[in-house]
């Protein structure tokens, strides 16, 4: 059976890396926030452009403390994959990302998170989890934002 809309939730990057590392001062926030929505029912969603941020934030120069090993992080991103579903780019993830940068002032890194947008939609998933609200506050009126601390 498919997931409803309701149940989807899309994993920011920022959630997987405050999940991941131990050191993270929002560590404990963030498990406690994915185990909240787990057992409300949330089916977890991310992307391969968030696996890739995943990958390029914590391999930047003191990112996470103690550093991950390029073999840890890999398996990281595997077990996302076996645990998270993934919602995949094509070519309508394009159209709805023209259609927002168009349609609204976005520019720069904010394509990043338009792309995210774009991607959601794409795929029929409102909700998104994040620590970033205010990065996301331009897409409410298409997708519910739900903030780390609730």
């Amino acid at each position: 059976m498919a997931p409803t809309s309701g149940s989807s939730v899309f994993l920011d990057t920022n959630i997987l890396i405050y999940a991941s590392f131990s050191t993270s001062a929002f560590h404990q926030a963030a498990r406690s926030r994915l185990n909240e929505l787990e057992a409300d029912g949330a089916i977890f969603w991310t992307s391969r452009q968030v696996l890739r941020e995943f990958i390029a934030s914590t391999t930047r120069l003191g990112a996470v403390v103690p550093s991950s090993t390029a073999r840890a992080l890999a398996e990281s991103v595997r077990q996302f994959e076996r645990q998270f579903e993934i919602a995949e780019e094509d070519a309508s993830v394009t159209a709805i990302l023209l259609e927002l940068i168009t349609s609204r002032n976005i520019q720069g890194k904010q394509i990043h998170d338009a792309n995210i947008a774009a991607t959601m939609q794409r795929h029929g998933i409102f909700r998104l989890l994040t620590h970033t609200t205010v990065d996301f506050a331009r897409y409410t009126p298409e997708i519910n934002v739900l903030p780390l601390f609730s």
